[in-house]
């Protein structure tokens, strides 16, 4: 897969942990004049961080950031910041364009599957975490018809195997997979292309909520002897495995890729 092509890159979850290095390491790949990185995350602050270290060694990349809180934006959010980032250019000057759907959250790991039951809780789990990131493809896929699509999930085993104390996570997980699975069989390869990247464990602040957090004593003392032990991924060493994954395409669209495999 050419990544050095004129790009329009949208990454979510940009304002920290693997959100931010995908963010660098595929602007550093996007070396064609005229792309376009756009940065959504939380924290507006980190948000601009990034901006500033991409623009370092790529000025001729023109960057935006937007602060949002994914358990209430919409689709009118999202129009918006298309619209926005676009004005003035030809969608069709794009050769590429790439969103990496990696907002996400852990959920409460305290709780057993059976005490999830406040419909108001799940309501706004689900749409921070599946909601969000359909009604943003949607947009997304509109926006670029006709322009060659890669469409990214940041996935985990957790999406494919359950996991004691991660009720909230799997079940969101396997959802929003399966989503992105339908996608890729409805839409042809040579214009979509789909994948579900699982990135490993990584030492991030969700495996340390799911340490202090987890009512489940050995998943937690797994988590604290991966992180003891230094034996976690950092959030570099697996993006850099995932910009590998891309440049060698031998995923099929859909498939789920795993950093172990």
């Amino acid at each position: 897969m050419n990544l050095e092509q004129r790009t329009y890159l949208l990454v979510t979850g940009a304002s920290r942990g693997i959100g931010r290095e995908m963010a660098l390491q595929l602007s550093h790949q996007v070396k064609a004049a005229g792309s376009v990185v756009v940065l959504l995350g939380r924290s507006e602050p980190l948000l601009q961080e990034a901006k500033a270290t991409i623009l370092t060694d790529h000025s001729k990349l023109v960057v935006h950031t937007y602060s949002l809180e994914l358990a209430t934006a919409n689709t009118a959010d999202f129009v918006r910041i298309l619209d926005e980032t676009l004005r003035g250019i030809d969608v069709k000057q794009f050769e590429r364009s790439i969103v990496i759907h990696n907002a996400g959250t852990l959920g409460d790991t305290s709780k057993h599957a059976r005490e999830l039951g406040d419909t108001g809780i799940l309501e706004q789990y689900y749409h921070i975490n599946l909601f969000s990131a359909m009604a943003l493809n949607c947009e997304f896929m509109r926006t670029f018809a006709g322009i060659p699509k890669l469409v990214v999930n940041l996935s985990t085993l957790a999406a494919l195997e359950p996991f004691s104390s991660m009720a909230y996570y799997c079940t969101v997980k396997s959802a929003r997979e399966m989503y992105f699975r339908v996608l890729a069989l409805e839409e042809p390869p040579a214009e979509t292309l789909v994948v579900n990247y699982a990135p490993g464990v990584i030492d991030t602040q969700m495996t340390l909520q799911v340490q202090s957090e987890s009512h489940d004593p050995s998943l937690a003392a797994a988590f604290r002897e991966q992180r003891e032990s230094k034996t976690m991924l950092t959030p570099q060493q697996t993006v850099l495995k995932f910009v590998q994954v891309l440049q060698a395409h031998k995923f099929k669209s859909g498939d789920h890729v795993d950093y172990r495999d």
